[in-house]
């Protein structure tokens, strides 16, 4: 479907910031980078999502995705879709859940590999590595981790969490990414590290 000149530059400026940061700029940067007004941009998303080029996220209505070049017009030919994790099994590596909150569709050509999955992040913990509050994180399955990374872990096999990991001579260190917050140690028998995250897609609140 057409999309207008205003709808395009918004569209074009959504996928690029995706492309190049790995997630989708909050309401408020967009309308400061395109010089318009928060109910402008709100009222292209509106427009964005009936022509079918974006979708909100299920049921959080102010988060949304950005469908993959070639969806505009029909064609999903780059996409591909990846399970949002919802309630942990024990006993399952996270990609193996059952429980889907949803899904999400992305582009293959930036998430290849096998087996990928979503976590849905919840609070501000990581806010300074770009992580906020509602965010997907997009995580490749691994059952190890180098210092530094920030990866997908479960915590007594049950609950997830996203940190920066850190490897001590008798401990794991979870690290977060805001000052409030602080690191924690666990014993080796604790932390079972279940993915690297390899991007981000934006929680994009509409609300103005």
């Amino acid at each position: 479907m057409d999309l207008t000149q205003k709808q395009k530059q918004l569209f074009d400026y959504l996928r690029n910031a995706l492309q190049r940061d790995g997630q989708t700029p909050s309401l408020r940067q967009s309308a400061a980078d395109m010089g318009v007004s928060h109910n402008a941009v709100a009222q292209l998303i509106t427009q964005l999502e009936k022509k079918g080029v974006i979708a909100r996220e299920g049921r959080y209505s102010r988060s949304i995705r950005i469908l993959p070049e070639g969806c505009v017009g029909g064609s999903a030919a780059h996409g591909r879709e990846l399970p949002v994790i919802g309630q942990i099994t024990a006993g399952l590596p996270m990609y193996a859940q059952q429980e889907w909150e949803s899904t999400v569709l992305v582009d293959a050509r930036m998430f290849p590999g096998s087996n990928l999955f979503c976590l849905r992040i919840k609070g501000q913990s990581m806010k300074n590595s770009g992580i906020l509050d509602g965010d997907l994180v997009v995580c490749e399955p691994r059952q190890f981790a180098e210092n530094g990374e920030i990866v997908a872990v479960l915590i007594d096999g049950e609950e997830a969490t996203v940190k920066r990991f850190y490897l001590g001579k008798n401990y794991i260190e979870l690290r977060p990414e805001n000052d409030q917050f602080q690191s924690i140690r666990y014993p080796f028998a604790d932390i079972m590290v279940q993915g690297k995250v390899l991007g981000v897609i934006r929680s994009f609140d509409t609300t103005v």
